[in-house]
């Protein structure tokens, strides 16, 4: 007899029959156009029922995956115990793009989408995925699985070589916690602990690998799933008291402060604060094109462009500044390098950030040391509500606005052959109008200058792990978050980001999510050419080769043709100025009408000479 406890007391706990009522209002609320179950099974029965179970009542949305039989069992839950509800799955081509997806998703929400891998192989298709999403500190709730650990319960040949000693070991050091639950009744923590430590501040990936046999064990004594709200993540920590009021002293006191903004929260009420923090201190703002946006890159004390790497302006304003705030900066030592050089920060430096608790020392994402007076240890975006509240009463700085710098304008072509990112950002505002526009990627060499930041989803910043192939994915996850926020969620791609994961698209088709992909194409892996051009001309050799072993034409690919194969529109090559604007602006409308669409734009290949002096002769000279 199967005898199965939902919620422990529910019947005497009005709170818990609300939860679940609330839960149900969910499933029967979320839409879905294809893969309706029939003779779907209400009763519970199986172990990988009790971790489905776990899953709908953390109001997961969606469950990105692509097939596998060594979680059949889990499959089966999903379709034929929820209903394909809560969560809703959403079919990938390859493991990498589902776990993109899953980043895309919680760069807009700031929450956990849930993943499902195979197996070994799964896991270690998606490992790359993971690895961005654990630089971008980004929650997600991975689910694995392995063969049966009970070696008499393995199927000959395939359930020997997919099952693992360790499968977490795998992605262990670029995950914030992994478990691999040994029993039924063990499934319910494990999940809800691997939730809470996603959810929970500093975020990062985590993993769930559920055995086989276990997921396919049926379910004979009493399992008590218990209601989350009681093991929820725990609230954002605040710096100390004594910290925050010693840097509230010192800014106060400041006369030419500067603010780097980095990662922080995606809302308005956080956006707001951060200016107010910055129009109280009459402090310089930065922003940085990793973080993606956080203060208005427009405004009068904001200096020049948000940026990988120092600009003109940004270092003569740290050298200048006597006090440098850093919120969440990404690679503060770095950074100061760049201004000062090594060894060597002669302003005040104040840091608030929590990212330190995940540092493991695997990976090198933590960068470079850099030297802090007053460390504001939690979360950026609560010191900065708790820096306004010990600076209130203070006298307002009194920082004269930036003056702008002055634009770079594109070189007008000889041709109407030559199109460039410039072209592409005026036609692209021209087709959208009033409409805003998220920015889910950004191909090098965008004109800021004509997207300014104004919005907390303007732009949601770089991929965390400098994985190419996470564009199409991290864009399609976005899309689908902002599907009915009235916003147009366009990705700027690169040929070589979108080409390595092109079959992602396919999802974007199958689930009607509205994206707009205009592909930067240059045919070329162009940041590499510039490598080894730097490499070359450090030699005293031919840069002139630069070419070889980069260049992605003779033939070009079809990319359009390629989005076609997967259900898109598919526009291009666009290879004129002239033909650029329709191209957009048909684009613009398909995607208004629901429907995902890829542009491919051959941009001059030779453009961003023009906007900066060479990365890979910079990078030579300071030995990155």
């Amino acid at each position: 007899m199967n005898r199965f406890s939902e919620l422990s007391g529910s019947r005497k706990n009005p709170e818990k029959k609300g939860a679940m009522a609330a839960i149900e209002k969910l499933v029967k609320s979320q839409s879905s156009r294809l893969d309706e179950p029939v003779d779907v099974d209400p009763k519970i029965g199986w172990g990988s029922d009790v971790a489905a179970q776990v899953l709908r009542q953390l109001n997961i949305p969606y469950i990105a995956l692509n097939p596998g039989a060594s979680y059949r069992g889990f499959h089966d839950s999903l379709v034929n115990y929820l209903g394909n509800r809560m969560p809703e799955i959403l079919m990938c081509l390859h493991e990498e793009h589902a776990v993109a997806i899953a980043h895309g998703y919680a760069k807009v929400t700031g929450k956990p989408m849930a993943v499902a891998l195979h197996s070994n192989v799964g896991l270690m298709h998606g490992s790359m995925a993971i690895f961005n999403a654990w630089c971008d500190r980004q929650p997600m709730l991975i689910f694995g699985a392995t063969g049966p650990v009970d070696a008499t319960l393995r199927r000959p040949w395939i359930d020997w070589i997919h099952t693992s000693q360790d499968q977490g070991a795998i992605i262990r050091n670029y995950v914030k916690w992994d478990d691999q639950p040994g029993s039924i009744a063990a499934l319910p923590e494990s999940i809800l602990r691997a939730w809470q430590q996603t959810a929970t501040a500093p975020h990062g990936p985590v993993y769930v690998c559920l055995d086989a046999a276990i997921q396919e064990q049926e379910v004979t004594d009493e399992v008590t799933i218990p209601e989350p709200a009681r093991f929820g993540p725990a609230p954002a920590s605040r710096p100390a008291a004594a910290a925050l009021q010693q840097a509230a002293d010192i800014l106060a006191k400041a006369k030419r402060p500067v603010i780097l903004f980095g990662r922080g929260r995606r809302t308005q009420e956080d956006w707001d604060r951060r200016v107010a923090l910055a129009e109280q201190l009459g402090a310089f703002m930065m922003s940085d094109l990793k973080a993606g946006a956080m203060v208005p890159t427009d405004h009068p004390l904001h200096v020049g462009e948000p940026f990988n790497q120092l600009t003109k302006s940004a270092r003569a304003a740290l050298q200048d500044a006597d006090v440098i705030l850093s919120l969440g900066w990404i690679d503060l030592g770095g950074t100061l390098r760049q201004a000062f050089g090594y060894g060597n920060a002669p302003a005040t430096v104040i840091h608030a950030g929590d990212d330190i608790h995940l540092h493991n020392g695997w990976g090198k994402e933590h960068m470079e040391l850099p030297p802090i007076d007053v460390h504001l240890l939690g979360d950026p975006d609560a010191a900065v509500a708790d820096l306004l509240d010990a600076l209130a009463g203070r006298p307002a700085g009194t920082a004269a606005p930036v003056k702008a710098e002055k634009p770079f304008k594109a070189e007008a072509s000889q041709s109407n052959d030559l199109v460039n990112l410039h072209h592409v950002a005026r036609a692209l505002a021209e087709a959208v109008g009033d409409q805003p526009v998220t920015f889910a990627s950004l191909a090098r060499g965008w004109p800021h200058d004509l997207w300014p930041h104004r919005h907390p989803l303007d732009y949601l910043g770089k991929d965390g792990g400098g994985g190419v192939g996470s564009g199409p994915g991290i864009t399609i996850g976005a899309a689908l978050a902002l599907k009915e926020s009235g916003r147009l969620t366009v990705g700027i791609l690169g040929d070589g980001d979108c080409l390595m994961s092109i079959n992602a698209l396919w999802t974007a088709a199958r689930y009607a999510i509205p994206v707009l992909f205009i592909i930067a194409n240059n045919r070329s892996y162009y940041n590499d050419e510039l490598h080894q051009e730097g490499v070359a001309r450090h030699r005293n050799r031919n840069p002139a080769n630069r070419w070889i072993g980069q260049s992605v034409d003779h033939p070009a690919p079809d990319i359009a043709k390629l989005a076609e194969g997967q259900g898109l529109m598919g526009i291009g090559p666009v290879a004129s100025v002239e033909e650029l604007k329709a191209a957009i602006y048909r684009g613009v409308e398909c995607v208004r009408g629901g429907r995902p669409c890829l542009i491919d734009v051959h941009i001059d290949p030779g453009h961003g000479r023009h906007l900066r002096e060479s990365m890979a002769e910079r990078s030579m000279a300071k030995g990155s």
